[in-house]
């Protein structure tokens, strides 16, 4: 564990219960949404090298044009 999760969790087990269970279901959902985060761009690999490709393809045509933040 590093020195500031332990800092955290030292700081956190001092609150009251109640605010304890709060932080506890807080950080087990962001631990699960990078999971799922993590298992969908696994999943989707195939799908983004293939997108990659057809962009390469387009830009090597010149069917693309530099991109302007300031017209998003």
């Amino acid at each position: 564990m590093t020195q500031m999760l332990k800092r955290a969790f030292d700081e956190a087990s001092r609150r009251p219960e109640a605010l304890q269970d709060a932080i506890a279901a807080l950080v087990l959902a962001e631990l699960a949404s990078e999971q799922r985060w993590d298992e969908s761009f696994a999943r989707s690999q195939d799908a983004l090298a293939a997108l990659a490709e057809e962009a390469l393809v387009e830009h090597r045509a010149g069917r693309t044009r530099p991109l302007d933040p300031d017209s998003l």
